[in-house]
């Protein structure tokens, strides 16, 4: 990765650092673990590739993927879906997780694998988006795993948390975006919503917003896990609107009085962040008691070693400002972000979530505990 001596982020002037704990837990064999924090008091959650046992202990990864297994992908005789739970308790290092059956079949024709993603329950209603990724294998971009980032499809939902749900009207073929990778690089990318906390409180306007990471350049390594910029998006969360791409307002930069501009217009839409090999996948969490947002935006560079990136704001669109790299994280960790229910009352105590070392999911891990799993590891944030 190239050095960070070119960050076109100015250093934080609130936080110095994020420091590790030394307390974790790990639960289940699967990763994609976007929790949202619903108004009955538990999380909910995407999960895919990998598989739940009935224990809450995790066991070392058996690649027979005994207990309840899902995959993104055509595996072990297995159709391509996705699967979804429910997380019970208040200590992090001593939840229950639930699978909520069934996994829902997703096509991901004409791509190869249909991912998790955006993930949302508010009032109720469960909104559940997917993603297409293709080429799995090669040595271009560090080997890093799909190689290519298709479009994002749609959300599904569901008024049953999670026992039934409503299928978008989208398609790989055809989705909500119409971003199509053949024509243009795609640039939402793996959205993922703005954690505003329980059942999305702290919205400034009602709205949800969701950050997504992609890229404007063919030359681009833009995958799963790397890209140039990130770009932010926001909605009303009704059925309607979530499933209508005309519903959507995209940022589109600051006017020459520094005010945020917004667009109907996709071709309009402008990076929130820009830095040309060097972002990837994109989160962000409200800290309500510090009132600064936390972006955590992970970039693997090449198999096996992928670094994280934590910048800060006052405002969702900025100024973002970088208060903590950590090179070689995981090694290998992933879909990094802070699940808001699990901040302490100061807001300085925070639990990371994320999973690690999917090409080798028996790794120890680095920092300890990193695995293949549902992973949370508590870290404090250091005042400047």
């Amino acid at each position: 990765m190239p050095p960070l001596s070119a960050c076109p982020f100015e250093p934080s002037h609130a936080l110095r650092g994020l420091a590790l704990t030394g307390r974790y837990r790990n639960y289940t064999n699967a990763d994609t673990w976007y929790p949202s924090w619903a108004s009955d008091g538990h999380l909910y959650s995407p999960w895919t590739d990998g598989y739940l046992l009935g224990s809450e202990e995790r066991r070392p990864f058996d690649d027979r993927h005994p207990g309840v297994a899902c995959n993104s992908v055509d595996w072990l005789g297995r159709q391509a879906a996705t699967a979804q739970a429910k997380s019970v308790g208040v200590d992090p290092l001593a939840l229950e997780i639930i699978n909520l059956a069934p996994s829902v079949p997703g096509d991901p024709a004409p791509y190869e694998g249909r991912y998790p993603c955006g993930s949302l329950l508010i009032d109720g209603l469960w909104y559940y988006g997917t993603y297409c990724l293709r080429r799995f294998s090669g040595d271009e971009c560090g080997g890093v795993g799909w190689l290519d980032l298709g479009p994002f499809v749609g959300f599904r939902r569901s008024h049953d948390f999670g026992a039934s749900w409503v299928d978008t009207r989208h398609t790989p073929a055809r989705p909500l975006f119409g971003e199509n990778p053949d024509a243009a690089p795609v640039r939402i990318g793996a959205p993922h919503f703005v954690d505003f906390g329980q059942n999305m409180r702290h919205s400034p306007d009602g709205k949800a917003y969701l950050v997504a990471h992609g890229s404007a350049r063919r030359a681009a390594c833009n995958n799963w896990i790397q890209g140039d910029h990130v770009y932010l998006l926001r909605v009303t969360p009704t059925p309607d609107a979530m499933d209508d791409p005309r519903a959507y307002e995209f940022f589109a930069g600051h006017d020459a009085a520094g005010r945020p501009q917004w667009t109907h217009v996709l071709a309009e839409m402008q990076p929130l962040l820009a830095w040309d090999d060097h972002l990837g996948c994109v989160t962000v969490t409200f800290d309500a008691p510090l009132g600064k947002y936390l972006l955590c935006v992970t970039r693997g560079w090449r198999r096996g070693h992928y670094d994280t990136l934590f910048l800060e704001a006052d405002r969702l669109t900025g100024p973002w400002r970088l208060f903590c790299h950590w090179q070689d994280f995981g090694p290998e960790a992933y879909f990094v972000n802070v699940p808001s229910k699990f901040i302490d009352p100061g807001g300085r105590t925070l639990w990371l979530c994320y999973s690690a070392n999917h090409s080798d999911k028996n790794h120890d891990g680095d920092p300890p505990g990193s695995h293949y799993a549902l992973s949370l590891h508590e870290a404090e944030l250091l005042q400047a």
